[in-house]
């Protein structure tokens, strides 16, 4: 038997590879599929299914893309009507040399939801492990919200009796292939483990403890985050993505170009390190550092005007222009040739960033100046933990609640670490803020300092 697990960074999302008898099967693909076949050629494999645990929300899926290259065959679950792949059933079984591959429909995360079940015939009968896609991960629960809040009541109650059902019953010994990681949005605090077992899921996860009344409840009181590419990813994956057959050309652009693209409204995304663009930017770029474009990119820009990155001289644009394609932004365009001193050198205009120690920010608090603090990290941590005085918006959420921001007083912007207080801050430079410091290190670095903290609520 062959296994592989695949990790796409940023989204933390897993997608497994697994063969016998020359035949293999992909669960849950990205849309750059040479990973999966190469790792088929490594182990003389030939790709003959595809199974997709549910529509996901937060990646373009790769399914056409196998298809088109292999001719495998799509599936996913029925009770949503896809325009592409075939339906299976609960109980539906493929065979796969000495594999059985068993469908379960797992509704609960989404209606059409499916998990599957594998068993080595060529060891035991017994269940082996389970694709669980994203009704359960390691130590947390799938989200119910996607379909809104008047039906999170009715998907955590479908999600309960799948697990209590169709997973736990199990046994212990089964292993759980999850389709994320800690850090994805899919789940409210994922473990950092990439497999667990239902037996240790059942010691470890108190949510599986509770009744049914319990377990709706807290589904009810959960506070998680869409992001606004969600949407664009659901019409993907239901209708069937562009296949793209190749990935994009990513152009190396001279700074004249840089200019004109930036007159037709070209998105311009500077992807160094706080304190490299603190220290110098493209004006009106917007900051997401290299490991955080996936998980913030879809927040802030749009699937219509082209894209251009900017690095400094380093090279490694492929794993950029790989997590965007995952994101589905096939209108990215090129990238700055020579990275961002090519831009500087040519005498260009620009634009700089305040960046504050937190040592500067306690002497402002301490004299009481008037500076409006913002807290740009999620809302559980703002609850749990935060500095006197700060208020607080998610920093996906700035786009749409940027009146809450002063214009006429100095914006100091903190998060965990000193990435997102930054990305924060490019948004509002954007939107005409002058007066913007971002703290480095931010919580992280003020905790260290021993600073004070405001706990709880």
């Amino acid at each position: 038997m062959i296994l592989e697990l695949i990790k796409s960074e940023g989204i933390a999302h897993h997608s497994y590879l697994i063969g016998d008898g020359g035949e293999g099967v992909v669960v849950d693909p990205r849309r750059d599929v040479d990973v999966y076949l190469d790792l088929a050629q490594d182990h003389d494999l030939e790709i003959k299914y595809v199974f997709e645990t549910h529509r996901n929300e937060d990646y373009t899926i790769g399914s056409r893309e196998l298809e088109d290259i292999t001719g495998a065959l799509i599936y996913h679950g029925s009770k949503l009507e896809f325009e592409y792949g075939m339906e299976v059933f609960d109980g539906d079984k493929f065979e796969l040399g000495s594999l059985e591959l068993e469908v379960l429909e797992t509704p609960g995360h989404t209606p059409e939801s499916i998990s599957i079940l594998l068993r080595d015939k060529s060891v035991s009968e017994d269940p082996y492990l389970i694709f669980t896609g994203d009704l359960i991960f390691a130590g947390e629960l799938g989200r119910c919200d996607l379909l809104g809040e008047s039906q999170v009541s009715w998907m955590a109650q479908l999600l309960y009796e799948s697990i209590q059902e169709k997973i736990l019953p199990l046994g212990d010994n089964v292993i759980i292939c999850p389709a994320h990681g800690a850090g994805s949005v899919c789940g409210a605090d994922i473990r950092d483990h990439d497999l667990s077992t239902i037996g240790y899921e059942q010691k470890t996860n108190p949510v599986l403890r509770m009744n049914k009344e319990q377990f709706i409840k807290f589904k009810l009181r959960e506070k998680l985050y869409t992001p606004p590419y969600f949407k664009k990813m659901e019409e993907n994956n239901q209708k069937g993505a562009e296949v793209l057959g190749v990935l994009p050309y990513l152009r190396p652009l001279k700074y004249p170009q840089i200019k004109e693209m930036m007159n037709k409204d070209a998105q311009i995304i500077d992807i160094r390190k706080p304190t490299s663009f603190g220290g110098g930017h493209i004006p009106h770029s917007l900051n997401i550092w290299r490991e955080g474009l996936s998980g913030f990119v879809g927040y802030f820009v749009n699937y219509e005007d082209p894209i251009i990155l900017v690095n400094d001289n380093e090279g490694q644009l492929d794993p950029m222009l790989r997590q965007l394609i995952r994101l589905a932004y096939d209108n990215i365009y090129g990238y700055l040739g020579g990275g961002f001193p090519k831009w500087y050198l040519a005498g260009q205009e620009v634009g700089k960033l305040d960046m504050w120690s937190v040592h500067q920010l306690k002497k402002v608090l301490d004299r009481k100046e008037d500076v409006f603090l913002l807290d740009v990290r999620k809302f559980n941590d703002y609850k749990k933990r935060r500095i006197a005085g700060a208020h607080h918006i998610w920093v996906g959420d700035i786009p749409e609640r940027i009146k809450e921001v002063p214009q006429d007083k100095k914006v100091v912007v903190y998060c965990d670490s000193g990435h997102k207080s930054t990305t924060a801050c490019s948004i509002l430079k954007q939107n005409g803020y002058t007066n913007l410091s971002s703290v480095l290190g931010s919580m992280n670095a003020w905790l260290n300092a021993d600073y004070p903290v405001v706990n709880g609520d």
